[in-house]
């Protein structure tokens, strides 16, 4: 819906300058190109910039209760705000308007901060209390929209982007060097924390409240809890799913501006797409993203869904030269190091639809919640075949088998890394530890001990810790650990990609499949009904078998690949190599010269496959020209993206 900043000086007689608000607030137009609002009083400040989406005259922020005690600026959309409207109505609170931003205002004045237990949806808002003196910050309880701050003795600084905070008088660009591990292995951190010293994420379903005197309170208000308390047979979850799936998707498609689907042709977008064409008043529209490179492109599958479910289709196609000229704008928006190429295809498909709708549906989520990842069928069968190992094979041959896979010659890098990750190199080792170094990490421990140019201080910190509290933290099977650490991790980094890449366009991405109703009743499937063999998703699969055909329901997930790594020779290996080895990247002091050295020469001869490695270096090295170099170089090829190819 938009962008917000803001400013809360600790002493009252520091005033906020309006001049502060207005270069946090520049930062962040493309979230919200309608129209923009500030409100300052003594030591505060609140600023957002408005996408419009519901009640297009009266929607306009910061916004008050009657009497000015109250105020808010707010990031999101409340699905069931008309809801709690009525209710607040009932209780005597009088509204100006029909916004969901008004809402949260008298919510808060009613409940204070449990007002966030009655919101459904997406959000991240602020809100002043003139008369406690008191600021009151929430995020959604899955992280679908963002909220970044920066906490001194002196003040505490929000907004909607990092970007927006580096606008503030003395905030540094500087590089969080004890993160880098954790950047290393996964592309992302999973923790409050970011690459910006000093700037800080808040975790989903989390408030956060600060009195004049700096002290500030932090506090969980939402968990998910993976506990079956009584089994029922399979076609009731497939029956239950079905109904809050619609209910869900009908509640997204709330706006007074057109709505249409990012369709992929995998399952998940497919069946969004289905289900809104169901409730769609108007004719659906759909967009799909591809690549002349067949093996790596959907957009046959998302035409047969186009076609199935009646939708006026658009679809564009992502080239080479599109992708790597596009890699500084969309690491400026995201405000780190992209994680996964698949963010330039995003980015691709949403100002394809921005020149249709202003809202979409997509179908993030449903992995997450559902299993629909290999990953999780891969480790549960090695869990499996390691029980019978134990049990049959010895102790001594056990570890004749481990030291001969750790140091045989015999064995290529690719192919001992591969056995290391399965039950017979497990020799002990946990399985996060393994479900990690297998299938999330880029760099693994050793990898990252022979990159990182220091063996300890800044970088002794262990990447895992925060991944791992989440797994160990929740007793019950090895597949709810699984969903439940990569829902409070890889999920949030998801929608962080989604809302970022979408915003950058100018458009909202909605994800009913991370409706909380929806996602509690997913918990609660029994594990052994949502994985079929090989295969997981089985309940979304049964329940919605007679919107889509067989070929869409029934075929291998394709996971949005993108070809990077067959991108990645001639003219473009060379350009990557002289970034990462010239004397302003060996400067920065973090990698040993002689094994990014060995990474490109391996890669570039063929002996390993070094694709995820290069990403990693590339993409924060780009980094760092951009925030912490402000190379103007890099600056003008952000302002200057060309469009991709309409197909």
């Amino acid at each position: 819906m938009c962008g917000i900043c803001g400013v809360f000086n600790f002493d009252r007689k520091r005033e906020v300058q309006r001049s502060w608000l207005d270069s946090m607030n520049r930062q962040i137009v493309h979230r919200g190109p309608d129209d923009d609002g500030f409100f300052v009083s003594e030591n505060v400040g609140l600023a957002m910039r408005r996408l419009s989406i519901i009640d297009l005259e009266t929607g306009h922020q910061p916004l008050s209760n009657e009497d000015g005690a109250i105020w808010v600026v707010y990031n999101g959309e409340i699905y069931n705000y008309k809801d709690l409207r009525s209710k607040l109505l009932n209780r005597g609170h009088t509204f100006r308007s029909n916004t969901d931003t008004e809402v949260i205002v008298h919510l808060y004045e009613e409940y204070g901060r449990n007002c966030v237990e009655h919101l459904r949806g997406m959000f991240a808002f602020v809100v002043w209390d003139k008369g406690r003196r008191r600021l009151f910050a929430a995020r959604d309880r899955l992280g679908i929209k963002p909220f970044y701050y920066r906490l001194t003795d002196r003040e505490f600084i929000f907004a909607s982007e990092i970007k927006s905070l580096l606008e503030f008088p003395g905030v540094k660009h500087e590089l969080n060097r004890a993160s880098l591990p954790e950047y290393l292995a996964f592309g992302y951190l999973t923790s409050q924390e970011t690459l910006f010293s000093g700037i800080n994420s808040l975790p989903p379903a989390r408030w956060l409240e600060l009195d004049e005197s700096g002290n500030a309170s932090l506090q969980e208000y939402w968990d998910l809890h993976f506990e079956v308390e009584r089994e029922h047979p399979e076609k009731c979850y497939v029956e239950t799913y079905r109904t809050l799936f619609e209910e869900c998707v009908a509640s997204h498609l709330m706006s007074d501006v057109p709505v249409g689907v990012f369709l992929s042709g995998g399952l998940d977008s497919s069946a969004v797409a289905a289900m809104t064409a169901k409730h769609s008043r108007e004719p659906l529209q759909t967009f799909s993203v591809g690549y002349d490179e067949s093996c790596f492109s959907e957009l046959p599958y998302a035409r047969a869904v186009a076609e199935h479910i009646g939708s006026q289709h658009h679809q564009v196609v992502v080239r080479c030269e599109d992708f790597f000229a596009a890699l500084p704008r969309l690491i400026w928006h995201e405000d780190k190091p992209i994680a996964w190429p698949s963010s330039v295809a995003l980015y691709s498909v949403a100002r394809l639809a921005r020149e249709h709708v202003v809202v979409v549906l997509t179908g993030e989520g449903s992995d997450e919640t559902l299993a629909g990842y290999s990953r999780y069928v891969w480790t549960l069968w090695n869990a499996r075949f390691d029980s019978v190992y134990r049990w049959v094979l010895p102790r001594s041959l056990r570890s004749f088998a481990h030291d001969f896979i750790s140091n045989t010659a015999l064995l290529n890098a690719d192919t001992r890394r591969r056995l290391q990750h399965t039950f017979v190199g497990r020799n002990g080792d946990s399985w996060n530890s393994l479900y990690l170094e297998t299938f999330l990490c880029a760099f693994g421990r050793r990898e990252r001990d022979e990159l990182l140019l220091e063996a300890g201080g800044d970088f002794s910190r262990d990447p895992y810790r925060n991944y791992t509290s989440f797994w160990e933290s929740k007793s019950g099977d090895l597949l709810s650990r699984m969903l439940y650490a990569d829902i409070k991790t890889y999920l949030v980094e998801l929608l962080m990609k989604q809302d970022r890449m979408s915003m950058a366009a100018s458009v909202e991405s909605r994800v009913p499949f991370l409706d909380h109703v929806l996602v509690e009743f997913a918990a609660r499937v029994p594990s052994r009904y949502r994985i079929h063999r090989l295969g997981g998703k089985n309940i979304l699969r049964s329940a919605v078998r007679d919107l889509l055909p067989s070929s869409i329901i029934d075929r291998r997930k394709m996971g949005f690949p993108t070809p990077w790594s067959a991108w990645l020779s001639g003219p473009k290996a060379i350009w990557i190599e002289q970034l990462l080895t010239e004397p302003r990247s060996r400067a920065r002091g973090l990698f040993k010269p002689e094994t990014v050295r060995q990474i490109l020469h391996e890669h570039n001869a063929g002996r390993r496959d070094h694709t995820d490695h290069l990403w990693r270096l590339l993409n924060l090295e780009l980094w760092h020209r951009i925030f912490v170099d402000a190379d103007p170089d890099y600056l003008v090829q952000i302002e200057s993206v060309s469009a991709p190819v309409r197909s």
